[in-house]
């Protein structure tokens, strides 16, 4: 695990310099220099020009979260493209020590990447010749999937854990790749007891026979049973954290909850690179 704790040194490091940062920078983003108030007519205005650019920036940053999400499939041949490629690199060379084919991506906490990490590295794998790969989203409280890939289930995982539809009613093809994808379309209201149920046993055990790679996209860890209960039933764990956001404690306490005997390793997501060279981090 020598490497695991290097991962969290280096991701508290960079979490630490970021937390720090430049009061002229902040203070250009912040401005709390006191202002007139404007007039009952002229605030009027003002607010609504506010709420509109509040909107467009929401819109933008949904926007661009989504592309992130799936940028091995928009840039290929990114920079991107190839750290996903090494990783798939690194899960194949375990993959000859013991079976991995069912692989759980979970996080300490929300918005850490792992669907993000999810999303591609199922995408890169499946460019690979000759094998077939399934995309799952197990988490039923917030997925982000379907709406990454654009796709519109008729039904979903929900659906065939509460046996109303069969596995090859709810799998889609996902157009432009090799790659299939079981992803949510209503959201039930006992998800943790969905995940621990028999027939998700099942459907895990039927899915690893009929694909070679199987990437399950599951709930942050701390707080949630979620991951815990889907990862014991996968061959591995891959465990991604942010940079300048994820503390190390928090990822110690996820390692703890869950069983490091599968953890594969870390992914260390958010980290900058040189944009002169890559253009994107």
């Amino acid at each position: 695990m020598a490497k695991v704790y290097e991962a969290l040194q280096r991701a508290e490091e960079e979490r630490k310099r970021k937390m720090g940062g430049d009061p002229a920078s902040a203070a250009v983003e912040w401005d709390t220099t006191p202002q007139s108030a404007p007039s009952h007519k002229h605030g009027g205005r003002l607010r609504s020009l506010i709420r509109r650019r509040e909107t467009v920036a929401v819109a933008d940053e949904t926007a661009n979260e989504v592309n992130k999400r799936r940028i091995v499939v928009l840039q290929p041949e990114s920079y991107v493209a190839e750290q996903f490629r090494t990783l798939r690199g690194r899960i194949d060379s375990l993959a000859t020590q013991r079976p991995i084919k069912t692989i759980a991506m979970t996080s300490a906490n929300a918005r850490e990447g792992k669907s993000t990490a999810a999303i591609n590295l199922a995408a890169v794998t499946s460019m690979s010749v000759g094998r077939k790969v399934l995309l799952m989203d197990c988490d039923m409280r917030k997925p982000k999937i379907s709406s990454s890939l654009g796709l519109d289930p008729k039904t979903g995982i929900a659906e065939v854990l509460l046996n109303r539809a069969s596995f090859d009613e709810a799998v889609i093809k996902v157009e432009g790749l090799s790659l299939d994808a079981l992803v949510v379309r209503s959201r039930p209201s006992n998800p943790s007891e969905l995940l621990a149920s028999s027939e998700m046993r099942d459907l895990i055990e039927d899915v690893s026979r009929r694909y070679d790679q199987v990437i399950l996209d599951t709930p942050a860890c701390l707080g949630l049973p979620d991951s815990k209960t889907v990862s014991e039933i996968c061959d591995g764990i891959v465990m991604v954290v942010r940079a300048d956001a994820t503390p190390r404690e928090d990822v110690q306490a996820a390692l703890d909850i869950l069983d490091r005997r599968r953890v594969l390793g870390l992914l260390l997501n958010g980290a900058e690179v040189n944009r002169r060279q890559y253009g994107y981090y």
